[in-house]
């Protein structure tokens, strides 16, 4: 069996990265961080953890990978993004009724806040609930 444990993100500067990265997912970093290497979690050890790796590589676009990222409230999940330094990127073929918008951090790391108001899986998202599994 398999499980995601963590999604890696190449990064330049890697405390400017953790701090946007922390406090987009309300993750913390593991300490001690290494000088190229960051584990950010979150703090119930839901989902998988984030990677920040301070390794040069080229940027591609379109990015063969980006995550999505679901939103109860899409506009102000945007607007919290824009105000710690991500920026919406415009696609000139993104349908009039998407329910996503192309972001990318500040070193433009492409990702997607997908409308998803309507998910049932926020019930078992919320503070002081736990997921619950079945055995069968």
């Amino acid at each position: 069996m398999l499980v995601v444990g963590s999604v890696v993100i190449r990064v330049n500067d890697l405390h400017r990265q953790i701090r946007f990265w922390s406090e987009a997912l309300n993750f913390a970093a593991r300490e001690p961080v290494d000088v190229d290497f960051a584990l950010l979690s979150s703090a119930d050890g839901r989902g998988p953890n984030v990677s920040l790796d301070a390794v040069p590589a080229p940027r591609v676009l379109p990015p063969r990978i980006h995550l999505d990222f679901y939103a109860e409230d899409q506009q102000a999940e945007v607007e919290r993004l824009a105000k710690l330094g991500a920026s919406e990127v415009h696609w000139d073929k993104r349908p009039a009724d998407a329910d996503y918008v192309i972001m990318q951090d500040p070193e433009g790391n492409r990702f997607c806040v997908i409308d998803a108001s309507d998910w049932a899986g926020w019930v078992h998202r919320r503070p002081g609930t736990r997921e619950r599994r079945s055995r069968g």
